[in-house]
């Protein structure tokens, strides 16, 4: 569960609208200071087909930075099978865009792991990491220009230019958490009109990302993700196949975007 919730909030996955900074945020953004976007989390195996928690997102800009929250838990009723809460923390700078600090906390049931990086300018990070109520443990981590925490990298692929790259192409990125990079890539597949339950159909451009092989993912399938056809480019679907069934994250509520959905069509 936690690394679905990881990945949803990654791709989707992962804010509580704050004050504004004195300090302009740059236009040329398809999110602005205060945007909150709500999904929901389902599990699919077989028969069983249920939405299992929620993840929320929020964004606010201070001193040139941007601040972005990602909470995930699940509802009460599955607190009683495996309890989750998640709880992530990111500053990251957009011009050019680089991350600058993260924090993580995390519960699942009695496993409980605490992240806190700091990225420096030579792409190397300072990790503390905590399991339980151990002493933190130090680390150096080797990261590259293309490598971000979760939450930063949520708004990273926000801002990819579609109408530039090319479908079908593989173009790399990496995600640091606990204490390992991983390396993936994502392709963009093209526009697609896609209907999105509770909310209607959209005009949306769909991207295909190959995760990483390990305890839940194959790494032989890709997580598939829908972003609207707008000046927003907000997640709409996040769809990806685990070891056992399927994860998806859907958008059920949103405020403060940049512009209205003029992607909805119906």
């Amino acid at each position: 569960m936690k690394k679905v919730l990881v990945c949803i909030a990654a791709a989707v996955f992962l804010l509580v609208v704050g004050k504004g900074a004195l300090t302009a945020q740059p236009k040329d953004l398809p999110y602005v200071d205060g945007e909150s976007l709500t999904y929901v989390v389902k599990y699919k195996w077989g028969s069983v087909d249920t939405d299992v928690g929620e993840a929320v997102t929020s964004l606010t800009w201070s001193d040139s930075l941007f601040h972005s929250v990602i909470t995930g838990k699940t509802y009460r009723f599955y607190d009683m099978i495996f309890r989750v809460r998640e709880h992530f923390e990111s500053k990251f700078r957009v011009d050019p865009f680089r991350p600058h600090w993260f924090y993580r906390n995390t519960q699942e049931g009695k496993y409980r792991i605490k992240n806190t990086f700091s990225f420096n300018e030579d792409n190397t990070i300072d990790a503390e990491i905590q399991k339980y109520d151990r002493t933190p443990k130090d680390t150096l981590l080797q990261g590259t220009g293309h490598t971000f925490d979760i939450p930063a990298l949520f708004y990273k692929v926000r801002c990819v230019d579609f109408d530039s790259i090319q479908v079908g192409v593989k173009n790399p990125i990496s995600f640091v958490i606990d204490d390992d990079v991983y390396n993936f890539y994502y392709i963009y597949l093209g526009k697609e009109v896609k209907k999105i339950k509770g909310l209607g159909t959209f005009r949306t451009l769909k991207f295909a990302v190959r995760l990483v092989a390990g305890s839940v993912f194959t790494g032989k399938d890709d997580m598939h993700i829908w972003v609207t056809d707008d000046e927003n480019l907000v997640p709409l679907l996040i769809e990806s196949p685990i070891i056992v069934g399927k994860v998806q994250g859907r958008l059920i509520g949103w405020k403060n975007l940049k512009g209205p959905m003029t992607s909805k069509i119906k």
